[in-house]
C-alpha cells in the first residue's frame, strides 16, 4: 500500500490552558438532528472547506487520511483540511477556536468541554480503548495507587488519562492534592518519566505501549475508568453542513470495517504517523482496542460520562453537577452514525 507523506500540520489556536481546555462562556444551543444526502453533482457541497483532525489515538482517523477517500469523493470542490490532535484538550481547543469541524476525543473530554460552554457534539464513537493507565519506571518502590502520596504525577489535563488518575486516586483513598500532579502533553509526560523527572505517568497509547516495551510497568489499569473515543462536531458546522458530516461519519464507518479486515495494514499506518515499532502498533490496536462496536453514542457512554461527571465537579473541573447533568442531556447527537453508509467509499 502507498504510504502519503504526513502533510504540514495546521495551526491549532490553544487559548485554554489546564483543565479547561477548550470553553468557552455561554452555553451553545441545541441541533436538530439533520440528515442530508451528500448531493451527486459537483459544486453542491454545502461548503467549500472541510477541517478535521487525525490522532495516533484514533486509528479510525488514520485510515481515512491514508486512503483519501474523503478527497476523491469531494475532489476540488472542497478542499480536506487535516490537523493532528496531540491530545482530546487540543482537539477540544481546535474545536473552539473554530479550527477544527470535527475532531476526536476521550468521551470524558467531550464531556468536560461541553459542560463548561463548549458548542459540540458527538456524532460517533470511534473505538473502545484501554488507553489509559498509571505507569511507573522499572524497579519503581511504587507498587500500588496508595503509594502515590508525596510524589510527583505526570498527565495532561483535560484529557482521559487525567480522569483515569482522578477515579484510581478516589478508588484508592488519596486526595489529589496529597501528591504533586504536573500537567504535560502525553509525550512530555513519557519522556519525564523516562528521565526521572517525575515518579509516575498517567500514560496514554501508544506512547504507553512504547514506554512499557522500554521497561515501564503498569501500576494500575482499569478498563472501566476509560471513557469511549467519540467523534465531536461543532454545532455551527452540524447545522451547516449535514451533507458533509454525514459524509464523514460514512468514512469513519468504512474505515472501521478496513480495520477489521486489513489488522495488519491498520497497525502498519499507526506505526508510521505514531513513529513506533510495529510490535507496540500490533499491541495498542489488537490487545487494548475495541474497534468492533456500535458507532452511535447512546446508554453504554452515557453510563461512563455518569459516573466520571461528579468526580470532574468535586475536582473543579466543572461548576456544578447541573452542568454535568445539562450537558449529558445535549451532548449526543446520534442520528448521522445511526444513518451511516460506508458503502459509499467501496
Amino acid at each position: 500500500m502507498t504510504r502519503r507523506p504526513l502533510l504540514p500540520l495546521a495551526a491549532v489556536a490553544a487559548a485554554a490552558t489546564m483543565v479547561m481546555a477548550g470553553c468557552v462562556a455561554g452555553e451553545g444551543s441545541a441541533v436538530a438532528p439533520q440528515q442530508t444526502d451528500a448531493p451527486a453533482a459537483a459544486g453542491e457541497w454545502s461548503a467549500d472547506r472541510l477541517s478535521l483532525d487525525f490522532a495516533t489515538y484514533n486509528p479510525l482517523s488514520l485510515i481515512i487520511r491514508d486512503q483519501g477517500w474523503l478527497e476523491e469523493t469531494l475532489g476540488d470542490d472542497v478542499e480536506v483540511v487535516w490537523t493532528q490532535s496531540l491530545g482530546s484538550n487540543r482537539a477540544n481547543e481546535g474545536l473552539r477556536a473554530g479550527e477544527l469541524d470535527l475532531g476526536s476525543t476521550a468521551g470524558s473530554a467531550a464531556l468536560l468541554a461541553r459542560a463548561n460552554g463548549s458548542p459540540i457534539r458527538t456524532v460517533a464513537v470511534y473505538t473502545q480503548p484501554e488507553w489509559s493507565a498509571l505507569v511507573v519506571p522499572e524497579g519503581s518502590d511504587i507498587t500500588e495507587v496508595a503509594d502515590l502520596r508525596g510524589t510527583t504525577v505526570a498527565v495532561t489535563f483535560g484529557t482521559d488519562p487525567y480522569f483515569f488518575l482522578l477515579q484510581a486516586l478516589e478508588e484508592a483513598g488519596v486526595e489529589p492534592s496529597e501528591l504533586s500532579i504536573q500537567n504535560l502533553q502525553h509525550a512530555d509526560g513519557a519522556a519525564a518519566l523516562a528521565n526521572g523527572t517525575v515518579d509516575a505517568w498517567s500514560g496514554l497509547d501508544p506512547m504507553m505501549a512504547s514506554a512499557e516495551a522500554a521497561g515501564a510497568q503498569l501500576l494500575y489499569r482499569n478498563i472501566d475508568f476509560n471513557s469511549y473515543g467519540v467523534l465531536n462536531a461543532t454545532e455551527e458546522f452540524a447545522e451547516r453542513s449535514p451533507d458533509l458530516l454525514q459524509l464523514v461519519v460514512d468514512a469513519y464507518e468504512r474505515a472501521r470495517q478496513w480495520a477489521l479486515e486489513n489488522p495488519e495494514e491498520t497497525a502498519e499506518i499507526l506505526a508510521e504517523v505514531g513513529a513506533i515499532d510495529i510490535d507496540i502498533a500490533r499491541v495498542v490496536l489488537l490487545e487494548r482496542t475495541v474497534i468492533d462496536l456500535d458507532p452511535v453514542p447512546g446508554d453504554v457512554q452515557l453510563d461512563v460520562l455518569t459516573t466520571i461527571g461528579p468526580i470532574q465537579v468535586a475536582n473543579g473541573d466543572i461548576a456544578s453537577q447541573d452542568a454535568v447533568d445539562a450537558a449529558l442531556t445535549e451532548l449526543f447527537l446520534p442520528d448521522f452514525a445511526r444513518n451511516a453508509d460506508p458503502s459509499r467509499f467501496e
